[in-house]
């Protein structure tokens, strides 16, 4: 018997800890490259954030019904583009305009990214905790019919 079908919800849960697991590396990333002030593509490092969305809200608006978990998340990691970083004035830095003397720092703000991640991990820390406590369940009502 699949353990997913026989704890209800087990699947959506599971869904939601590889959501959350995607959101932590994302921010460690971030963190990681808080001062890459130049990447391959030109300019400084750009924040990246993660979004959460229910594939229930696709199914309902395509009337599709043959979606394998409706109750699943889907994540989508977008760049933030629209917010610039600070300027920092260092004139000896290697990548400083050399008119003004300024740098171009990331828009990664450490704090904020402290905050996402304490976030996250309590939100991890919550899924799984509705994951053995659905297993426990459902082992106490294996148990009845013994």
């Amino acid at each position: 018997m699949n353990m997913m079908r026989l704890v209800p919800g087990a699947d959506t849960t599971a869904s939601a800890l590889n959501a959350e697991r995607i959101k932590l590396e994302v921010i460690s990333q971030n963190i990681a490259n808080a001062n890459v002030t130049k990447v391959p593509g030109g300019g400084p490092y750009q924040r990246k954030e993660v979004m959460f969305e229910s594939i229930i809200n696709e199914a309902i608006s395509s009337g599709s019904s043959g979606v394998v978990n409706p109750s699943s998340v889907q994540v989508k990691i977008e760049t933030d583009s629209k917010n610039d970083g600070p300027q920092i004035y260092d004139p000896q830095h290697p990548d400083a305009d050399e008119t003004t003397g300024y740098v171009q720092m990331p828009n990664v703000n450490i704090h904020e990214e402290m905050v996402d991640m304490i976030l996250a991990s309590r939100s991890y820390e919550a899924n799984l905790a509705a994951m053995k406590y659905g297993r426990r369940m459902a082992t106490q009502t294996l148990s009845i019919g013994r």
